[in-house]
Parts: C-alpha cells; sequence; structure tokens
C-alpha cells in the first residue's frame, strides 16, 4: 500500500495527526474509518496490518489519533467518549471532503464502541465493524480499578495505562454513563460485523454477544479464536483484515477484487 501523512481539525479547532492508506496499483473503490483503541494511537501493528489487507483489496482506510493522543494536538484529561464520537464525525466530513465519505466504519476496543455510535451521524456508511468492542463504553471505567473512586471524590486522578500515567477526570466518567449504547446498538441502520476473541481477557466476549443480540440483521460475528485483545500477532490481524475486506464487499455495491 502507499500512504500519505495528513491533519484535520476537531470540533475544538485543534489539530489532529491522520493517515491515509490507498491500493499502490489503483484508485480505492470505496473508504474506510478507523478509530483506534482506547489510549492508543494510529500506529499500532495491528491497525497497519488490517489497513494493508484493505488496501489489497482496493479498500483505502484513514486512521487518525484521537483528541490528546498521538501526534495530535489537545489534552487527553478534557476528552471523553463524547469527543471521540465527534472526532469521527470530523474524520469522516474531512474525508468527504477530500475523498470520498467513508462506506465502512472500523472500531477496534472502545475505537468500536465509538463507531457505533458515530455510525449514526455518518449517512455514507454502509457498514460498521467492531473489534473486540465493549458492549457499553462504561467497560473501560473497569481499567481504572481504584482510581475510579478516587476520581469520584476528588475529581480527578492519575491513572497508570499500558504502562503509561493519564489524568483522567470525572466528566470522562459521567459522561460514559451519559451514553444510551444499547439503543444506538438497537437503531444501528447499517450492516454490522462483530469480530472477537473468546480469549480475550481485556473486554470478554460476553460483550459481543451483547451487542449481537442487540443489532438488527443484517449482523455477523466472526470468532477470533486464540487472539489476544490487542491482536499482537500478526496473523490475526491480518485475518481480521481480509475477513472485514471480504465482507464489506456485499454492502459496497461495487467490486473491490480485481
Amino acid at each position: 500500500m502507499q500512504f500519505k501523512k495528513m491533519e484535520f481539525t476537531n470540533a475544538a479547532g485543534q489539530r489532529l495527526s491522520a493517515r491515509i492508506d490507498q491500493p499502490a496499483d489503483r484508485d480505492p473503490a470505496a473508504y474506510a474509518l478507523f478509530a483506534h483503541c482506547f489510549t492508543c494511537s494510529k500506529n499500532i501493528k495491528a491497525i497497519s496490518n488490517i489497513s494493508r489487507a484493505l488496501t489489497r483489496m482496493g479498500i483505502a482506510v484513514l486512521r487518525f489519533d484521537f483528541t490528546g493522543l498521538g501526534e495530535s494536538e489537545g489534552d487527553f484529561a478534557d476528552t471523553n467518549f463524547s469527543s471521540n464520537v465527534d472526532d469521527l464525525v470530523k474524520a469522516a466530513e474531512f474525508m468527504s471532503d477530500r475523498y470520498q465519505a467513508p462506506k465502512i466504519l472500523i472500531g477496534h476496543s472502545l475505537g468500536g464502541a465509538a463507531v457505533l455510535q458515530a455510525a449514526g451521524h455518518i449517512s455514507a456508511a454502509v457498514a460498521v465493524v467492531t473489534i473486540a468492542a465493549p458492549a457499553d463504553p462504561r467497560h473501560v471505567s473497569r481499567a481504572l480499578g481504584d482510581s475510579k473512586d478516587i476520581i469520584e471524590q476528588r475529581g480527578e486522578a492519575t491513572v497508570a495505562l499500558s504502562g503509561r500515567p493519564f489524568k483522567i477526570k470525572k466528566q470522562f466518567l459521567d459522561d460514559m454513563a451519559s451514553v444510551r449504547m444499547q439503543e444506538t446498538i438497537r437503531n444501528l441502520k447499517q450492516a454490522l460485523l462483530i469480530l472477537h476473541s473468546p480469549l480475550d481477557d481485556v473486554v470478554g466476549i460476553e460483550n459481543a454477544a451483547k451487542i449481537f443480540q442487540t443489532a438488527r440483521h443484517p449482523k455477523s460475528f466472526i470468532s477470533l479464536d486464540n487472539a489476544d485483545h490487542l491482536l499482537m500477532n500478526k496473523r490475526d490481524s491480518r485475518y481480521a483484515g481480509s475477513i472485514i475486506a471480504t465482507w464489506a464487499m456485499r454492502y459496497l455495491g461495487t467490486e473491490v477484487i480485481r
């Protein structure tokens, strides 16, 4: 694949770092928008492998760093689930202006919950894919451990997540509590593909079951077998990418494989 670095602005006018991965030998048949996992970045290996699998089948992928993460501007402490959703909507608008509006929305972990929530605001999208996603964003509070009580009492706390310190404010918890995720999933109009590993010890497989049971058809579930939450084994992320591309072809209204 070939790629290009770029940037766009969020609702607050802050610069968000992005890159677009495109097929090297042809014009894209469709575009996908990828949302990374909680406290991750656009550059984790699993996303690269999934993007590579998609571009091989003619689908371009835009991935970006949420506000306050990676190479994007902003303070992570001032962000929340709703701001992530807003970032996705802005990314889709940017794609529409610069290339084409995304027809596929893909999200990993909390990013999966975010694309489910954003789907209702991105009218061009015809397919949504979640990878190891929680059925409710409040699941993230488990990662905060005892710090959650401190945040509730003091208004904020510094929490170690993935080996790095992050300041979490009470507004982050309050925002997650306000999300009506089941209603969002029940009203989803796009085709839905759920990928999840039964061995995921970060976001349990019961989350995939809840999303699947709540969503309307068309919906599909694919087990990622022995994969871990972050799809660290490249074979798992490559497999996920090939499945996503093949499944999405049914809903794109175009032939993406030569």
